[in-house]
């Protein structure tokens, strides 16, 4: 059967947070909008995420939600953010019927928790828009031609005068970002800075710590450091879970970005903090202060999980049955040591598969962050995380997602 030709006013490449809210705001502007996902669902990453309880979003101000990405993310996020920012963002889901809470953190969810509602909520907007959504129909090629652009997918051929590319990362390519929008922007001007995963797992080399697997820690500082240098990569503070294979949780995924940044073979030491609100100062007067037969695991047991003082006391090479009477100095200053500064060498990270956004992408000085529109090619438009934005665990990726995808829908 031959493709059939259409038209559009708007034709935007992926359903996801970005694509699904540019889709409706240009719509409801009166554009005549098409809006392809290669899927047969919309929204996979949304259904997914936090989860599946879906982060949308964080609950503080424009300028605090931007200074939590990197310098040059945080100045092309100003515009994009004045647009839609956190407040407006909860307000326009509010209006839709779907309420929301704030967790302690600030992480914005669902009041159900159910990254599902998020997801139905942008499908019924989209609905009421008017807009075109057109499932399992993947975009094969994307031509410029004089004053418009020839989309070819596999069921027709889309003749439009601008495009919003809305593709994604390479993050979790189960959901089927696969790295697509790349190719186009390329082909049609643009750079890409190399992508590759944030937001994930590290896996370490020590396997005594794979012994923890499971413990978590609410409150831990962790750093990435380069061999010799006294000063960190990367720090954050916050919940840390030990696994079979390394570290994860927000504190240890919040680095990660810092270890996929560096060469295979001179990755980053990571160190953590095991008790942020501690001096080591004190630690050392607590020590000494222990009464003769006192057992020293008996009082790291008071202040951290039992297996996990096991497993420091190992580290500082100390015996699990060492009282406070035969306890020297070099062995308080190895405990202390093991838990101020429990240095852990990296092997990698669990790669894209389980990364929850991608580093890089299109490069942001080749994108005009006042409407979104490509610098390189008339018509163009680059939302999301196809970009070369990401930012830190807590809503702000899906606020960016959510913020270009408005703004790119306010000016096509």
């Amino acid at each position: 059967m031959t493709p059939r030709n259409d038209s559009a006013d708007v034709v935007i490449v992926g359903a996801g947070a970005a694509g699904l809210m540019a889709a409706a705001r240009a719509a409801n502007r009166g554009r005549r909008v098409v809006l392809l996902e290669k899927n047969n669902k919309p929204g996979a990453k949304i259904l997914m995420s936090g989860g599946t309880r879906c982060n949308l979003t964080h609950a503080t101000d424009r300028r605090t939600l931007a200074d939590a990405f990197p310098r040059e993310q945080a100045r092309f996020l100003r515009s994009p953010l004045a647009a839609l920012g956190p407040e407006e963002l909860v307000e326009y889901f509010h209006a839709a019927g779907l309420s929301t809470k704030v967790a302690e953190t600030g992480k914005v969810f669902p009041t159900s928790d159910r990254a599902l509602d998020v997801q139905l909520t942008l499908l019924k907007l989209l609905k009421e828009s008017g807009a075109q959504l057109a499932l399992g129909e993947a975009v094969s090629t994307i031509e410029r031609t004089d004053q418009h652009f020839t989309v070819a997918t596999s069921k027709r051929t889309l003749q439009t005068p601008q495009v919003i590319l809305a593709t994604g990362g390479q993050s979790y390519p189960g959901c089927g970002t696969t790295g697509d929008g790349y190719v186009w922007a390329k082909h049609l001007g643009h750079s890409i800075v190399p992508p590759r995963p944030a937001l994930v797992p590290l896996k370490t080399s020590e396997d005594w710590l794979h012994e923890l697997s499971g413990l978590t820690m609410p409150d831990v500082t962790v750093s990435a450091f380069e061999t010799n240098q006294p000063k960190p990569l990367a720090r954050d503070r916050g919940s840390l879970l030990f696994t079979h294979f390394g570290l994860s949780g927000p504190a240890a995924m919040n680095v990660s970005r810092a270890i996929t940044a560096t060469p295979k073979n001179h990755l980053p030491r990571v160190e953590l903090d095991l008790l942020p609100d501690v001096t080591e100062e004190q630690l050392v007067q607590e020590l000494k202060q222990l009464s003769g037969k006192r057992v020293v695991r008996g009082y790291l047991a008071e202040r951290l999980p039992t297996r996990l003082a096991d497993a420091l006391l190992q580290v500082a090479q100390v015996p699990l049955d060492r009282q406070a009477a035969e306890f020297g100095k070099k062995e308080r200053a190895a405990i202390v040591r093991s838990i101020k500064h429990l240095s852990l060498a990296t092997h990698g990270t669990l790669g894209f598969v389980k990364a929850e956004v991608t580093a890089g992408g299109v490069a942001l000085d080749e994108v005009d962050s006042r409407d979104m529109q490509s610098k390189c090619c008339e018509g163009l438009y680059l939302i999301g995380e196809v970009l070369d934005i990401d930012g830190p665990i807590g809503g702000y990726n899906f606020q960016a997602a959510f913020s270009t995808g408005w703004l790119a829908g306010e000016r096509v």
